[in-house]
């Protein structure tokens, strides 16, 4: 049976995620005045504030919604929006209904405005101009526009981006941001009314201007929302919109282009050059890959000619300027080389790649490890090519500067493959038994040294090593848990030593471990026969502990 209403719970969670749908269900009593549209529910909820949410059923990608509250002014689904949505689905029949009458009602408005003769729509629309100050500044542009005035367009452009009305000690501050952006939004409509018009190239003209307008403006605004990038996204719509409709000299065309992407007016619009093709054709592109590639020899470093030239180069399928753009700035570590290789592997020229991620190695400073997919990377083309004591090299090396447990993981997968891992297994512990003389320890403490042996799975020596250059608490843990079979009383040893200080401590966490702790004590006294004084022990720990409820309750799930 088809749903009432277009979403669900699911919708709703899935939307905001799991806190903020479980604290939408605690403002259900708080969702007042819901009024529903065609294709909109509209509702107050009351929170800090009253805040105005509202659900777009019938957006491109499903159910969205908008709310003024802090947290939907950055884009999130939030709990108001929740409430709301819940509030709807718990009388699902009374949607369509009201969607019903909404549209109804959208017909009986039009019928009637149809019928108005001229002389009554006029006066409609000066009271309505005469009540609301923003859409009386959208007809005044678009009147603007009608009589081509461009003097009066453009002035009224500039007043739209002004921040000055907006700033509080020169700063337009988050709460006034948004309006601020809606202003700036009726600049975009009008100029992109203007290409409607006929009036294409004046639109070409001001749209630049709105652009360099709004970059200027950005600084000095709290736009936390995005709001700013959204009409710059819109102001490029228009201009490209405007140039197909115009089609301006290419040459021109081109320049304006390619210093707009090179400049910080580019950071708000986000224009792709490749969608200027069909206006500028053959040549006017060509004019642009050269001037895109005069700014990177003059810059080779800039961030903003990189991604030209790259943007340009994998469109044309230019492998090799592609690759000279990067091998102009090639990171110490290799991580360029590397993004290189890939990219000529993808090109089908693997022999190229081999050997670019090769210098990668051969070319990193003595202070700088290489990176680390780096290695992957050619570990990976080695052992497909059998060079398996070339990838044990390179795996040596990598954890010859950074002993690591996982670097000595990798090591030896690569010298098993090998067949020489004894070997390299020996050079490697040398290396952490003076690690671990001098007190050297990995980031999360203790030395490799015991982690390494405990990973081999040998117990003894890890035990070993760990008596004699000491460990930390997270290894001895771990080693009483893999000796408790051959070495009960060692192993009781350290959980005895382990649980002291949990003893005086609280929390559920503590708690846990405890009674992990108690269980693996428990295992040890069984295989020294030893029950009989464990369960004094215990005894003693729940009359010591007795006030720790929690504690009580979950030694009593486990048996102890």
């Amino acid at each position: 049976m088809a749903r009432d209403v277009d979403f669900d719970e699911a919708d709703l969670r899935a939307l905001a995620g799991p806190r903020s749908f479980e604290r939408g269900r605690g403002y259900l009593a708080a969702v007042a005045a819901v009024e529903v549209g065609d294709g909109w529910i509209t509702a107050t909820v009351h929170g800090t504030d009253a805040y105005r949410a509202e659900l777009i059923l019938d957006g491109p990608d499903g159910l969205a919604g908008e709310c003024d509250c802090p947290h939907g002014m950055e884009g999130n689904f939030c709990k108001h929006l929740v409430a709301l949505g819940l509030t709807v689905l718990a009388e699902p029949e009374a949607v369509p209904r009201q969607r019903g009458r909404a549209r109804a009602r959208a017909q009986e408005l039009d019928a009637w405005l149809a019928a108005l003769s001229g002389d009554e729509l006029l006066a409609l629309v000066r009271e309505q101009v005469s009540e609301n100050r923003q859409l009386a500044r959208r007809l005044e542009l678009r009147a603007a526009s009608a009589r081509g005035d461009l003097v009066e367009v453009r002035a009224r452009i500039r007043e739209l981006f002004d921040t000055a009305p907006f700033a509080r000690y020169g700063f337009v501050e988050y709460a006034d941001a948004h309006t601020y952006g809606e202003q700036a939004s009726q600049a975009m409509s009008a100029i992109a009314a203007l290409t409607a018009a006929g009036r294409a190239a004046d639109a070409i003209s001001l749209s630049r201007e709105a652009m360099r307008l709004l970059s200027e403006a950005q600084d000095a605004i709290d736009d936390s929302d995005g709001h700013l990038g959204r009409i710059g996204a819109a102001l490029a719509e228009a201009h490209l919109d405007a140039c197909r409709a115009a089609r301006p000299d290419s040459d021109e065309t081109a320049r304006w282009l390619v210093g707009h992407l090179l400049s910080d007016l580019d950071d708000l619009t986000g224009i792709d050059p490749l969608d200027y093709e069909d206006v500028l054709g053959a040549q006017g592109m060509a004019q642009v890959r050269g001037l895109a590639a005069a700014a990177w020899r003059r810059h080779r470093t800039g961030w903003a000619e990189k991604y030209l030239m790259e943007r340009l180069a994998k469109a044309g399928g230019d492998v090799d300027g592609w690759v000279a753009v990067h091998a102009a700035d090639l990171a110490p570590d290799g991580s360029t080389h590397l993004g290189i290789a890939r990219e000529l592997d993808t090109a089908g020229r693997q022999d190229e790649a081999l050997r670019w991620a090769e210098r990668g190695i051969e070319e990193a400073p003595d202070d700088v490890a290489p990176d680390n997919a780096l290695i992957d990377y050619l570990c990976d083309r080695y052992t497909c090519a059998n060079r398996l004591r070339d990838a044990v090299a390179l795996r040596h090396g990598q954890f010859a500067r950074r002993r690591s447990l996982a670097a000595y993981r990798r090591l030896r997968a690569a010298a098993r493959a090998a067949g020489c891992w004894q070997a390299e297994r020996e050079r490697a512990l040398v290396l952490l038994r003076a690690d671990a003389g001098q007190r050297q320890q990995s980031w999360y403490g203790g030395p490799v040294l015991v982690d390494a042996l405990l990973d081999d799975g040998d117990v003894d020596a890890a035990w070993r090593a760990a008596d004699e250059t000491g460990a930390h608490d997270r290894q001895w843990l771990a080693l009483a848990d893999q000796a408790r079979a051959v070495r009960p009383a060692a192993a009781l040893g350290v959980y005895l030593r382990l649980a002291e200080p949990l003893m005086r401590q609280t929390g559920n966490a503590v708690y846990e471990q405890l009674t992990s702790l108690l269980l693996s004590m428990r295992d040890c006294h069984r295989s020294l026969g030893t029950e009989d004084e464990f369960t004094a022990h215990l005894d003693a720990l729940r009359a010591d502990q007795r006030r720790k409820r929690n504690l009580m309750r979950l030694l009593d799930r486990h048996g102890l």
